[in-house]
């Protein structure tokens, strides 16, 4: 092995590994807790202290084993982690009278070691923070600082480093030469490649004994999930597609198509829109519509399972195509080190006892690497290509309560959307794009008359991860062709949006 992330509650932690063996390396996620013998027998040769949602200057906060400072290993602290260093190396850290959440432009004080190859002086960060260090150890360098921050940046020895932002976030820019300069200097081997993922994926599903029953949604991630499975396991994978009703337009069909060509032998369709909508009947709140949607699914699995245990024995098993980041928004430990930002389908709805044991080969993966997996699986690029989808499905851009008459809407509206940016070659521009249902009404004019109609938001988005993304530049023609388009050919529909918020603050889906 050879980096060690400490994970102290960071959304990013993950991300943080996932940047480190891009960069070539060995990279995997440990405790804080974790201690300096332990890291000695895993032959770690490099530590990074994530960032954390606490305040590192409370006592009783998380600590790093001051055995693991005291010896040689190479370090760098990130955001808690910077702040984590200081304290625990004498320095202070407080309160800050100004929070940084988002871009900040931070001067870069120092160039010899962790900014090296940075020519330009300034460099805009991504910042989440409301602490900040006051006053860092007497032998520490300042290597970078922001207008509100002296201490951005510190070099305790040189191979000890901590930043107060994210490199690992892709909106920081020159953030992988950070990361770079510093595996450079721990003299860790680059002895990581895409094709180990597979074969590490590959291997840990060997050796399952009994019938799979896999829950698919035809979007990438259950998609890859099941051909995996499928390849080692072909007799004894049952896939089951649920039709929840709310599904994009033509999307079952789409599914029955894509799965014939995977030569998956079992696909079974379960038509359940009317229970769907009947248990989502007036619920408004985010987070009960996905536990809603996650419990029903289950039951319908288990449900499933039973009758197709009749014809073809019993299912030990339960495949989903949960990545990283459905995990991580997801997370939430009895010591508080993370928070739940919102429960999806295949993690927040499960109850305690499950009948099956899961499978979920893609778990520690992001949705670049997934397409990786995907291509080598040889999955049609056009698929592989494909929008993210949200598990509830269309309920979670309907913001309110649901019903038929909103379902066609958004499914109306986001085939124009799909129509449109295709006649015009900009899906490839985009990670994601969608039209969802704001929960508000709003006055306008509809051939000489007053109408008083729904409105629909439009996000087109730009992301490599899902972890952070940017909105995409739609120019002004388009974005008014979509609109008219939108307004004129649904009825109940005179207004359009367009949303220009980065994520974070903002998560991708408006729910």
């Amino acid at each position: 092995m050879c980096v060690a992330i400490l994970d102290f509650g960071s959304q990013y932690s993950h991300l943080i590994v996932r940047r480190i063996r891009g960069l070539g390396y060995n990279a995997f996620l440990l405790p804080p807790s974790t201690t300096y013998s332990q890291l000695r027998k895993l032959s770690v040769k490099a530590v990074i202290l994530s960032g954390g949602p606490q305040d590192a200057y409370i006592q009783g906060s998380l600590r790093v084993d001051h055995k693991i400072l005291d010896s040689e290993l190479p370090l760098l602290g990130i955001c808690y982690g910077h702040q984590l260093l200081t304290i625990q190396s004498d320095g202070l850290v407080e309160r800050g009278e100004k929070a940084e959440y988002g871009i900040a432009d931070v001067k870069i004080n120092n160039k010899n070691s962790l900014f090296r190859g940075i020519k330009t002086d300034s460099i805009q960060v991504w910042m989440s923070h409301s602490d900040k260090v006051q006053s860092p150890p007497k032998t520490a360098k300042v290597l970078a600082s922001s207008a509100t921050d002296m201490y951005t940046a510190l070099e305790f020895t040189p191979t000890r480093f901590s930043v107060q932002f994210h490199p690992e976030v892709s909106h920081t820019e020159f953030g992988l030469n950070i990361l770079s300069n510093f595996m450079e200097l721990t003299k860790c081997e680059k002895n990581w490649n895409p094709s180990q993922i597979y074969t590490d994926i590959h291997n840990s599903l060997l050796g399952k004994e009994g019938n799979i029953l896999m829950a698919v949604s035809g979007g990438v991630d259950s998609t890859v999930a099941a051909a995996l499975i499928n390849e080692i396991y072909p007799d004894n994978l049952y896939c089951v597609y649920v039709d929840t009703g709310l599904m994009r337009d033509g999307e079952t069909e789409y599914v029955k198509s894509v799965f014939n060509k995977l030569h998956i032998n079992h696909l079974f369709i379960v038509e359940a829109q009317d229970l769907f909508l009947s248990r989502l009947k007036g619920v408004k709140d985010p987070e009960q519509k996905r536990k809603i949607i996650g419990q029903t699914f289950i039951e319908i699995f288990v449900d499933e399972s039973k009758k197709l245990e009749k014809q073809f024995g019993n299912f030990s098993y339960l495949g989903q195509g949960t990545i990283y980041p459905d995990r991580v928004e997801s997370s939430f430990d009895k010591d508080g080190n993370s928070k739940v930002i919102k429960s999806h389908h295949n993690v927040g709805g499960l109850p305690d006892y499950l009948p099956f044991d899961l499978i979920e080969p893609l778990k520690e993966l992001y949705k670049d690497e997934v397409r990786e997996i995907g291509k080598r699986l040889k999955l049609d690029e056009e698929f592989l290509s494909r929008q993210p989808f949200p598990g509830p499905g269309l309920a979670v851009r309907i913001l309110g309560t649901i019903d038929e008459e909103k379902l066609n809407i958004v499914r109306k509206a986001d085939k124009i959307l799909h129509e449109e940016l295709k006649r015009n070659n900009l899906i490839e521009k985009a990670w994601q794009f969608y039209a969802a249902l704001l929960p508000i009404k709003t006055v306008g004019v509809k051939g000489d008359a007053r109408s008083y109609e729904n409105s629909i938001v439009i996000r087109i988005i730009d992301s490599i991860d899902g972890m952070t993304a940017d909105i995409i530049d739609l120019p002004k023609k388009e974005a008014v062709r979509i609109s008219s388009r939108i307004v004129n050919e649904i009825d109940g529909v005179n207004r359009v949006f367009y949303d220009i918020t980065q994520k974070p603050p903002a998560t991708i889906e408006l729910e």
